[in-house]
């Protein structure tokens, strides 16, 4: 008697695991006794199916979507992690439709996403390192220049690269930083401030007609680095016209010229691409270097806007050096966040 009340109690009035499966078995016999035998989950869903086809073939052949027409390529490349969102949405259609064939072709684009982006779901922040670097598009009508800079240099990079610089403002970033940077140099719209001795700064040509990128030699204790900072020109999505980046394209290219002819072994670039590093159009500049925040970094480092980053249009490359972490600093009074990241110029060392 007393085990059959236990069992009563355990199957009626009772918690905790014991209650809790037989639930979850419960819903999902229901849900497979819902869809067993019915012939119509097979024809059901054939257009959230195609969608979900459609996304996967537009996830893995981005870059043969052709620039031809409004840069459709570059736009598609710019918001590619993006995608994955419709993946959850028709995974909901799907189940409302009862829609076996949905399902399975939802695996396509599931496949596709985690091939492109899964690496960046996991922390591969590493140690080590004998050079931090750091750069922020400050934005040029900054109400506080001041606090930016002093929240940026916290960060305690040895290398930091100021873009959108205004020429009224940049006095008060020399007061700002000068503490802790001894030498400095401010070239049209972007400046760099280091730690170490810098030597051999001038302008870069990106083919705008003024001034917005530069190259210093850094001379680190574990030998000089050559630093160029940028600012390509900003892009734009217009209906009559689709992703305007004609301008920020030429001058990626020059800057991609000006970097493969450097004599220096290691080179670091610092700035405001205004594109992301899938977008082909950076493919001069990104073909012969690479990003930390793929290979060391936490997560997808967005860095524009602010407010709500959906981009990483924010970089920094490297050549010649070995990143060992990468990571997103604090907003600041701008609409970009700042990034950083430690490398070893010393790749010889153990």
């Amino acid at each position: 008697m007393a085990q059959q009340a236990y069992m009563t109690e355990t199957d009626n009035g009772g918690s905790g695991p014991e209650r809790r499966e037989p639930r979850l078995r419960r819903l999902l016999a229901r849900v497979v006794t819902g869809w067993r035998g019915d012939p119509r989950i097979w024809r059901r869903g054939l257009v959230t199916a195609a969608v979900a086809v459609v996304l996967a073939v537009v996830m893995a052949g981005h870059s043969r979507i052709p620039n031809a027409i409004g840069n459709l390529g570059s736009l598609t490349e710019t918001f590619l992690p993006w995608f994955g969102l419709l993946v959850p949405v028709l995974l909901v259609i799907a189940l409302a439709r009862k829609s076996a064939t949905a399902l399975i072709a939802l695996l396509l684009p599931v496949s596709v996403w985690f091939n492109l982006f899964g690496g960046l779901l996991f922390d591969k922040t590493g140690t080590g390192g004998d050079l931090t670097v750091a750069t922020h598009n400050v934005n040029a009508d900054n109400a506080d220049p001041a606090g930016t800079a002093r929240a940026v240099a916290a960060a305690g990079a040895d290398v930091l690269a100021l873009e959108e610089l205004k020429a009224s403002a940049v006095p008060t970033y020399e007061k700002a930083l000068e503490s802790k940077y001894r030498h400095h140099a401010v070239v049209g719209t972007v400046g760099l401030w280091s730690k170490y001795p810098m030597s051999d700064v001038q302008a870069v040509d990106i083919r705008l007609g003024w001034k917005r990128a530069m190259r210093a030699t850094v001379a680190t204790p574990s030998g000089p680095v050559a630093v160029y900072v940028a600012h390509l020109p900003s892009v734009r999505v217009k209906l009559e016209a689709g992703f305007t980046a004609r301008q920020r394209d030429k001058s990626a290219e020059a800057l991609g010229e000006v970097i493969a002819d450097e004599k220096l072994p290691r080179k670091i670039l610092l700035g405001d691409l205004n594109g992301t590093m899938n977008d082909r159009a950076l493919t001069a500049i990104t073909s012969q270097m690479r990003s930390p925040q793929g290979a060391v970094g936490d997560g997808f480092g967005f860095s524009w806007p602010a407010s709500f980053p959906m981009a990483r249009i924010d970089q920094i490359l490297v050549s010649g050096v070995e990143p060992t972490t990468s990571w997103t600093l604090p907003a600041t009074g701008s609409d970009h966040l700042p990034i950083a990241a430690r490398v070893k110029v010393d790749t010889t060392a153990s």
